[in-house]
């Protein structure tokens, strides 16, 4: 069994890997995926508007 020692340096080694593959996102990439979210949100928005408006029609409330 691994000993408290070994867990934390494979998991800095680990984070260490993942961090030296990552890179930082280009402006457009940024954009793109900020353009995206964006949509996302307005669609369940609009999705939980629709059902908040039938909920009201069916109980009158």
């Amino acid at each position: 069994m691994a000993t408290t020692t070994e867990k934390l340096k494979n998991f800095f080694a680990e984070s260490r890997r993942v961090l030296i593959v990552t890179k930082k996102p280009g402006m457009n990439e940024f954009k793109i995926a900020a353009k995206i979210t964006g949509v996302g949100i307005l669609i369940i928005g609009t999705i939980g508007l629709i059902i908040r408006l039938i909920g009201q029609l069916i109980t009158g409330a």
